[in-house]
């Protein structure tokens, strides 16, 4: 992985990055921070997990679930938003996705997972359709499609 890339322009460049997590459970937070000085850039990674836990802590209105569901392109992005709000980071994530091994359907298949990016006022949402069925391999490809987003970013 090019975290060490992004580590070394983050704290050139002064950015700072705070991170809401679902379907990675954290593996972003971990990923970013696994490096010395990492507190120079991470500000807070949220594991919002459950539904309850993006509706209370990141405020997404419940409607969103309701109508699109937590693996939506509207959670992720509110999810993003929301957490810009919250962290005043420079650059912000959310992913939301599903992972496996149960959990899939037709239209929303295992190894959907949804990645929203804020950097000042530049917001994108963006779907992957990762191959794999296998979790480990889904959550890895989610972080490593962050990482490298981030990067042609800044």
């Amino acid at each position: 992985m090019t975290i060490q890339l992004l580590h070394k322009k983050f704290i050139k460049k002064k950015l700072t990055i705070s991170v809401a997590e679902s379907c990675t459970g954290g593996l972003l937070a971990y990923n970013l921070t696994k490096l010395g000085n990492s507190s120079k850039y991470f500000q807070m990674g949220l594991t919002t997990y459950s539904n309850q836990s993006k509706i209370k802590i990141l405020k997404v209105n419940k409607n969103i679930i309701k109508k699109y569901g937590a693996v939506s392109k509207e959670c992720c992005k509110t999810m993003v938003q929301n957490l810009s709000k919250i962290s005043k980071s420079k650059i912000n994530v959310s992913i939301t996705g599903i992972a496996g091994p149960g959990g899939g359907s037709k239209d929303k298949p295992i190894g959907l997972v949804y990645i929203g990016i804020k950097k000042g006022k530049t917001l994108m949402v963006k779907d992957n359709k990762f191959k794999s069925k296998k979790r480990n391999l889904i959550r890895t490809q989610a972080v490593k499609e962050v990482i490298k987003t981030i990067l042609k970013l800044i």
